[in-house]
């Protein structure tokens, strides 16, 4: 876990909880705090739990990128259900918590806030997708009732070549039915952030925190 803050200014502030791709690591999402809005924020990177090549992996995945890719179920719930934990455990000092995350963490991400509707205040997902999960998992009928809506920023390239579109079809449909979404599509980004995408989630950041202290 890499942090923005040393642990004694983190208090009181909002909490973005960084989630990495399919074989990155914690370091390569810190990158970008340093365009992000610092005050009344601090960033934590997690690390996924699997060795994946030179990186790490939330779960195994299957197919091709850009025309399939298959989720390991099971793998996600244990990565869902460790971030929820974390969460749990360490939310008390911060006004609250908005997870971020790209690809395969963007899936991690959001398979938590159906888990466990009212985990984090708000998602940030960057070129990634929402899975399907069973409904035993997924409490996306209580999620839809919790007022205000769960703000989403959902930032993609159109042309993205990892994210097959039927995938990219879902994800819209689900966030439309069950939360705020902010939808911003980008040119010539692939699958990866740019400066612009980065400015607009600092945007995002600021308006949630602004919301959340009304």
């Amino acid at each position: 876990m890499e942090y923005s803050r040393p642990e004694a200014e983190r208090a009181g502030t909002h909490l973005v909880l960084m989630l990495h791709g399919y074989g990155s690591n914690e370091r390569d999402l810190m990158s970008m705090v340093p365009s992000l809005p610092g005050e009344g924020f601090t960033y934590a990177a997690m690390r996924a739990p699997q060795p994946c090549g030179p990186g790490f992996q939330w779960f195994p995945l299957t197919g091709t990128p850009g025309e399939r890719i298959g989720v390991d179920e099971q793998g996600l719930r244990e990565a869902a259900e460790g971030l929820v934990a974390w969460i749990e455990e360490h939310r008390e000092p911060y006004a609250g918590v908005i997870l971020l995350g790209f690809s395969q963490g963007m899936a991690v991400a959001s398979s938590a806030v159906r888990h466990r509707p009212g985990i984090a205040r708000a998602l940030v997902g960057l070129s990634g997708f929402v899975p399907s999960l069973p409904e035993d998992f997924a409490h996306d009928a209580a999620l839809a009732q919790v007022r205000p809506r769960l703000p989403v920023f959902y930032g993609r390239d159109q042309q993205d070549p990892v994210i097959p579109e039927p995938m990219v079809a879902e994800t819209l449909g689900w966030l439309r039915e069950h939360a705020e979404v902010t939808k911003v599509l980008y040119a010539g980004m692939g699958h990866s952030v740019c400066p612009q995408e980065i400015g607009h989630v600092g945007e995002f950041l600021r308006h949630v925190a602004r919301e959340a202290e009304a």
